[in-house]
């Protein structure tokens, strides 16, 4: 245990690091993936429907999917800029290539969540005199909101632990940060036990908010 302890105050400053970078990575990323997956999947509804844009997005959403995120990540950091001849960062490749391929997710998770809403309340809203727009606004998205609530938890659980894979393409997060450590002190099997234990208390952390958001969400409503 000394030896332990030992260890783990040499590393904990870098591993401290690492958590840092990892909760930009799912920030910023989250953030892209929730504003896109709530356009594409807003969009892609039965009722919301467009003659050209709605099947274009239905097929790059497919195509998202389709993809690992580890050759979508390489795709966005080693391909593209080739391709259109500039330097992408790591970071910023990092984000856009997580944000994209976890918006088709979202974007699934709310087009089930609208198309799950009753025909009813659209007619019902119309009724009101609301135009499409404010009957999605005011009325479907905060049932929806309501009801995907535990999937949308899901997926950024999920986004959390595809940030690991960042550090393929040199990103500091806490995985590689813990690979650096373990090259230098040749103690693997308690360096990453300790990484571990930091993405459960970060998944765990996730998971209390959500619940928190749930409870008061539900709260309100009722």
């Amino acid at each position: 245990m000394e030896a332990y302890l030992s260890l783990l105050s040499r590393s904990l400053p870098l591993l401290l690091k690492g958590v840092v970078m990892t909760c930009q990575i799912l920030a910023c990323s989250a953030s892209m993936s929730l504003v896109l997956g709530l356009f594409f999947g807003i969009l892609t509804c039965n009722r919301l429907k467009l003659p050209i844009l709605t099947p274009m997005i239905e097929f790059v959403t497919f195509v998202l999917r389709a993809i690992p995120f580890y050759v979508q990540l390489l795709l966005v950091y080693f391909v593209i800029p080739d391709l259109l001849g500039f330097h992408l960062d790591p970071f910023a490749a990092s984000v856009i290539a997580l944000g994209l391929c976890s918006s088709a997710y979202v974007a699934q998770i709310v087009r089930g969540g609208v198309n799950g809403i009753p025909l009813a309340q659209w007619e019902t809203a119309f009724t009101l005199g609301f135009n499409p727009f404010q009957s999605l606004w005011q009325v479907i998205l905060p049932q929806v909101g309501r009801a995907i609530l535990p999937m949308l938890n899901n997926e950024l659980d999920a986004l959390l632990k595809s940030t690991s894979i960042v550090s393929s393409i040199g990103m500091l997060e806490l995985t590689r940060m813990g690979m650096n450590i373990v090259s230098r002190e040749m103690q693997p099997l308690e360096i990453y036990l300790t990484v571990a234990i930091f993405y459960i208390c970060m998944s765990g952390l996730l998971a209390t908010l959500a619940r928190g958001l749930e409870r008061r969400y539900s709260y309100v409503k009722s």
